[in-house]
């Protein structure tokens, strides 16, 4: 029997090996060849550590590759630590046993591959033919790549999850754990019903959200409908996705996704404007949705920012989303009044101030129905006397002529009163100013124009005799509220409101509130919002819903109140909590904040900065119109034009007032009946809405 030259080789060894071995520490215990022995055992002792701490089979075969080697080195060893030859020849017994080991065991030729030679002289077993394996009903022969066949297995194995088959697998390029599959289901003609994204994603070991299911749309040549599925498995790119997403990646997954903070929205386009430090994100929906729906406090969250920092704004067109967010709130800024800006353009359009995304803001001198009104509302403070000589300034500019009167009297009004045709304080003023624009009213209705014939007033249109008339009634409920002239004021008003735009006469209304139980009536107010631009400021929160329900804004519409302060918290306030500092001084700086409603939702801006501590002649003409020498002998005529300032007349409010030295504080002895003599109650009955204004009516029963 012929013997593997392996195997005749390291029996030759063991034999010839073990007398060396044995006298090698006997005879010569510090010669080289006993050093070698040593240091081929210490070699063994490490291949024993490597083959131990390797994750790799075959640690069994390793050790017993190497023990030759280091029991060697033990009987080297014990051989030199007995005296001589040992007891009974202890040493050579030892060499022989090591020898009888490896001719036994033969680890070198018997364990060096996992797998035996065949002996040479077995004859080679006769061959034959082996059955084909059966295909599984999972893994139909339709010529499928290798691809293919291989995810087929995979989810063989796997159990078929949702009783389906795969009928294509693709793979994704660049993405080694990406794949799509069209599956249909293991029973002809049935849905797939059971099948799950938890199913897919144990199938191929990766997370529920790398797992998407969606119905296969029939094509041709290829079935559809509910027996079929289409599955995308993305790991790797839902795992780039969220390192690195692109920004429609980051828009979509962020903010138009369900629940988001503009649901449906997707990604159009990202545009920086570098001048104005302001980032434009432009998104669209579907235009089956209707209106974008945006969660303004939401969208702030997503961009890294709070809603009232006012730094982000949103402007809806249609279909359409503009986020605007600015690097610092635009309503900080101080946007200085000038001439330029306060003069009106050719359709009597004047910039008031900037929208929240960077916009104009404009008001008008007159509309496409005769002059213009006006609603000024703000609490004390809010830059209601600045947004008033905003206007003053833009009907002055443009050639009307203008007049002034305030219940009460303070600084800023009073500069303003230079630049007007007349300036006055209180309600005796403000009722003299309001007959005069009644009587204009009649009179202007029988002025002919150029071509002798009479006409609504329209700038348009040559040939007008007259200039237009913008009247300014400040702090106007607090004289509608007066005693003995209140009501006839707001009556007054109401006439001027309903009339007054078609002869050139403009009413500006400037106070604190337009409700309607504080003492407007309802046809003032709807006449005063319907000829004018209103611009509402610095409205305390719990009345911004009130407030704009008043002017008739709809409920949708109804925009969130604006924060105290526009500048941004100052950071460590932690720090100064732990040092027992206090919180530094806020800053308010919403002076000239609040809304411009000229369409049917109100947009946030903040008004031009008059500055009248320098000075305001720059901002307004040089003369100042006044009106038509034949208004003014018309007015004179009926009474009504001298100097408003004096006390009241004989007669002008009927029987003659008690104390006419202080007009204000005068009483009727008895109430008159004439048109312009006989004073209205104090309170009309269809204007007490509020226990406030009955107890003043009855107060003022009592004194008549």
């Amino acid at each position: 029997m012929s013997v593997p030259r392996s195997v005749a080789l390291e029996r030759t060894l063991y034999t010839l090996a073990a007398p060396v071995l044995a006298a090698a520490a006997n005879l010569c215990p510090g010669s080289p060849l006993n050093t070698a022995v040593q240091l081929a055992g210490a070699a063994g002792i490490g291949g024993w550590a490597l083959a131990y701490t390797s994750d790799e089979p075959g640690t069994g075969r390793k050790f017993l590759r190497w023990s030759p080697l280091v029991l060697a080195a033990a009987v080297d060893v014990a051989a030199k630590n007995t005296a001589g030859w040992g007891p009974w020849g202890l040493d050579a017994l030892l060499a022989a046993g090591w020898a009888a080991a490896g001719l036994l065991v033969m680890p070198y030729s018997r364990h060096t591959r996992r797998r035996h030679r065949p002996a040479l002289a077995a004859p080679a077993p006769a061959p034959q033919l082996q059955p084909a394996p059966a295909l599984s009903l999972a893994q139909p022969d339709d010529g499928a790549d290798q691809f293919t066949r291989q995810v087929r297995w995979l989810w063989e194995n796997r159990g078929m999850p949702g009783r389906t088959i795969v009928f294509k697998a693709t793979a994704h390029p660049g993405m080694p754990n990406d794949l799509s599959l069209l599956l249909r289901a293991f029973e002809a003609g049935r849905p797939i019903s059971g099948l799950t994204q938890e199913a897919v994603a144990a199938a191929f070991g990766v997370d529920v959200s790398d797992v998407t299911i969606r119905e296969a749309v029939r094509q041709y040549g290829r079935e559809g409908g509910p027996a079929w599925k289409e599955v995308d498995v993305t790991p790797d790119a839902n795992e780039r996705r969220r390192r690195t997403p692109t920004a429609h990646e980051w828009w979509a997954d962020r903010i138009g996704a369900a629940g988001g903070p503009v649901p449906g929205s997707q990604f159009v386009r990202e545009v920086r404007d570098h001048a104005r430090r302001v980032t434009h994100y432009i998104a669209q929906v579907p235009e089956e949705t209707g209106e974008p729906r945006v969660n303004k406090h939401a969208l702030a969250a997503a961009l890294c920012t709070k809603y009232d920092e006012g730094r982000l704004f949103v402007t809806t067109d249609g279909s359409q989303v503009l986020v605007s967010l600015w690097d610092s709130s635009p309503l900080a800024q101080v946007f200085p009044a000038t001439r330029e800006l306060l003069t009106p353009d050719k359709d009597g359009r004047w910039v008031t101030g900037y929208l929240g995304n960077g916009q104009p803001a404009r008001n008008r001198v007159y509309t496409d129905r005769g002059a213009a009104h006006g609603i000024f509302v703000a609490p004390s403070g809010g830059g209601k006397t600045q947004l008033m000589g905003l206007h003053v300034a833009a009907d002055a500019l443009w050639g009307a002529v203008v007049m002034l009167a305030t219940e009460a009297p303070d600084e800023k009004t009073a500069a303003l009163g230079r630049h007007t045709a007349r300036y006055g304080v209180g309600a005796l003023y403000m009722i003299r100013l309001l007959r005069a624009m009644a009587a204009l009213m009649e009179i202007r209705g029988e002025m002919p124009w150029e071509d002798g014939q009479v006409h609504e007033w329209d700038p348009a249109r040559p040939g007008c005799p007259y200039r237009m008339l913008s009247a300014y009634l400040d702090e106007f409920l607090s004289a509608a509220r007066h005693g003995y002239y209140g009501a006839e004021i707001m009556d007054l008003a109401e006439l001027v409101s309903v009339k007054g735009r078609k002869y050139g006469v403009g009413l500006k209304v400037a106070g604190q509130s337009i409700y309607v139980q504080d003492g407007f009536t309802q046809l003032l107010c709807e006449n005063l919002r319907e000829n004018s631009i209103p611009v509402v400021l610095k409205v305390a929160p719990k009345k911004v819903g009130d407030m704009f329900k008043a002017l008739g804004i709809a409920p949708e519409h109804i925009p969130d109140p604006l924060p105290r302060s526009f500048s941004p918290d100052e950071k460590g306030r932690i720090e100064r909590i732990m040092r027992g500092e206090p919180e530094p001084p806020a800053d308010s700086n919403t002076g000239g904040a609040g809304w411009i409603v000229e369409g049917k939702q109100p947009e946030v801006l903040r008004t031009l900065f008059m500055d009248f501590k320098a000075g305001i002649d720059t901002c307004f003409p040089g003369t100042i119109a006044t009106l038509t020498g034949y208004e003014i002998r018309e007015l004179q005529a009926r009474d009504l034009w001298f100097d408003w300032t004096e006390p009241p007349r004989p007669g002008e409010f009927g029987p003659e007032l008690a104390g006419s030295e202080d007009s204000e504080d005068a009483t009727p002895r008895k109430n008159g009946n004439k048109r312009r003599g006989g004073p209205k109650p104090a309170a009309r009955r269809d204007a007490v809405t509020s226990p406030r204004q009955a107890l003043e009516a009855i107060r003022n029963l009592t004194d008549a």
